[in-house]
C-alpha cells in the first residue's frame, strides 16, 4: 500500500510540475505576442513629417511631393519603405527615376533624376520632347517651362522613344550645343527656328535674334545677354549673324517693329 501511495504522489507532482511550466510558457508567449503587437502598432502609427526634395529642376518641391506622396498611406512610414523598395516606381512625366531615402522614421529625402530634355516640337496637338540625341522621352498637352520650342525641321511619323525622324542628323548637335550655352549665359528662349540653311533664330517674348551659322556661338550668345537688358519689352529683330571675334566695338543693328 505504501508503494502504490508513493507512487501515485510522484504523479501527481510530475503533472503539477508540467503544468506550471505550460503556464509559465504560456505568459512568456502572450509577453512577447504583445510586445510585438505593440511595437507593430507604434511602427505602423508613425508618418513621415519632413520631406527633402533635390535633384528636380522642371518640378517644384511641392511638386515632386504631391507626385509621390498621392495616397492615403503614401506617408506612413512602413508602407513608405515596403512601397520604395518593393513595389514598382510610380510614373511620372519627365522624371526618368527616383528613389526615397529614409533619414529618420518621421524624415526622407527624395533624389530625382529628371529626363535629359534640350526641347520640343509640336506633332498633333501634342508636345513632343527630345533629348540630346533626338530621342523622343516624353510626350506631353503641356509646354514645359524652359524648354524651348524648335521648328523649322521636317520630320515623318513620331514614336515615343524612337529618334526624331529627321533627314540631318547633326541638328541635334547644334542645338545641344546652343542651348547649353544659353544655360550657362542664363538666357531664357521661347523658340528656336532653323532655315532652310541651318541658321539659327531665336525668339524672346516679341524680339526675334538672328544668329546666322553657328559659329562664334558663346561670342554670339554673350553678347545678347549683355544686349537684352538694354531692349527688353520692345518689339523687333536684333541682327548678330554679322558677330566678329575680332571686332573690339562692335555694332548690331535692332530694327523696331
Amino acid at each position: 500500500m505504501r508503494r502504490r501511495r508513493g507512487r501515485g504522489y510522484s504523479g501527481y507532482s510530475g503533472y503539477r510540475r508540467r503544468r506550471g511550466r505550460g503556464k509559465t510558457a504560456a505568459i512568456i508567449l502572450g509577453v512577447l505576442l504583445g510586445i510585438v503587437l505593440l511595437i507593430g502598432i507604434l511602427f505602423f502609427a508613425v508618418r513621415i513629417k519632413e520631406i527633402e526634395v533635390t535633384g528636380n529642376k522642371q518640378y517644384t518641391e511641392e511638386q515632386i511631393v504631391d507626385l509621390i506622396f498621392d495616397g492615403k498611406w503614401s506617408r506612413n512610414s512602413a508602407y513608405c519603405y515596403y512601397e520604395s523598395q518593393f513595389r514598382e516606381k510610380k510614373s511620372i512625366p519627365f522624371i526618368e527615376d527616383y528613389k526615397i531615402e529614409f533619414q529618420s522614421p518621421t524624415k526622407v529625402r527624395v533624389v530625382v533624376y529628371e529626363k535629359s530634355v534640350v526641347g520640343y516640337v509640336s506633332y498633333m496637338s501634342s508636345y513632343m520632347y527630345f533629348d540630346k540625341d533626338g530621342i523622343i522621352v516624353e510626350s506631353s498637352g503641356e509646354q514645359l517651362e524652359g524648354i524651348p520650342w524648335v521648328t523649322g525641321m521636317e520630320f515623318g511619323h513620331i514614336v515615343l522613344h524612337q529618334p526624331l525622324p529627321v533627314e540631318n542628323q547633326t541638328i541635334f548637335e547644334q542645338i545641344l550645343n546652343l542651348t547649353q550655352v544659353l544655360s550657362i549665359n542664363e538666357v531664357k528662349v521661347d523658340k528656336i527656328n532653323y532655315n532652310s540653311f541651318m541658321e539659327a533664330e531665336l525668339y524672346i517674348d516679341d524680339i526675334t535674334v538672328e544668329l546666322g551659322n553657328d559659329d562664334d556661338l558663346n561670342g554670339k550668345i554673350s553678347e545678347l545677354s549683355d544686349i537684352l537688358p538694354e531692349i527688353e519689352g520692345m518689339a523687333g529683330t536684333l541682327y548678330l549673324d554679322n558677330y566678329d571675334e575680332n571686332n573690339s566695338n562692335p555694332m548690331y543693328s535692332f530694327i523696331t517693329e
